[in-house]
């Protein structure tokens, strides 16, 4: 193949994963307008992997919480939901300090649960919490999406992938009255 056949087909395959991309996104956001529309959003970029073995759930100086660039990230989630003119319900959010943050920065509002910090230490509480979470979920019928802030283990948990810290993923009910994933999106 020639030098100029091969960009070519450079930039017509550049060209189309801007377009497939581009239609994934919105396809996302017409999820989010469906009745009953869930959306399950780790939160945003917090350094480090853990919090540390000391930290304690009322004292944000000793978790791992969210750094300027995780901050600016949140922000820019609830810019994308304004933008599209995504009007969300309610916001629940594990008690963690990043997800509240995470959660208040994007939608201004936030009702922590505790059941959304996950157990990864504990096969069982992790099991209730995880049918605990499912059960809420599965009873938001219509309204304005619902949206729950967690940690990258619990929507692992509840959807099967595995997203970076500021994605989310949208459920919407599928004809058989399951929830599917309809999309996911990062916002950078």
């Amino acid at each position: 193949m020639q030098a100029r056949q091969r960009v070519a087909v450079l930039i017509v395959v550049a060209i189309s994963a801007v377009f497939v991309s581009a239609v994934h996104a919105e396809s996302v956001w017409e999820a989010l307008r469906a009745p009953g529309s869930v959306v399950v959003l780790r939160h945003s970029y917090a350094p480090g992997g853990f919090d540390p073995p000391d930290a304690k759930l009322e004292d944000c100086s000793t978790q791992r919480n969210l750094d300027e660039s995780g901050r600016a990230q949140a922000r820019r989630v609830g810019e994308a939901f304004r933008q599209h003119a995504i009007t969300v319900g309610r916001v629940l959010s594990s008690p963690r300090c990043r997800c509240l943050d995470t959660a208040r920065l994007a939608f201004g509002q936030v009702e922590p649960w505790d059941v959304l910090q996950g157990a990864l230490r504990d096969t069982e509480l992790r099991r209730r919490r995880l049918a605990e979470t499912r059960k809420v979920i599965e009873a938001h019928q219509g309204g304005a999406p619902l949206v729950v802030v967690t940690h990258g283990s619990v929507v692992t948990d509840l959807t099967g992938l595995n997203l970076r810290m500021g994605e989310f993923v949208v459920l919407r009910r599928a004809p058989d009255g399951a929830r599917a994933v309809a999309g996911q999106f990062y916002v950078e």
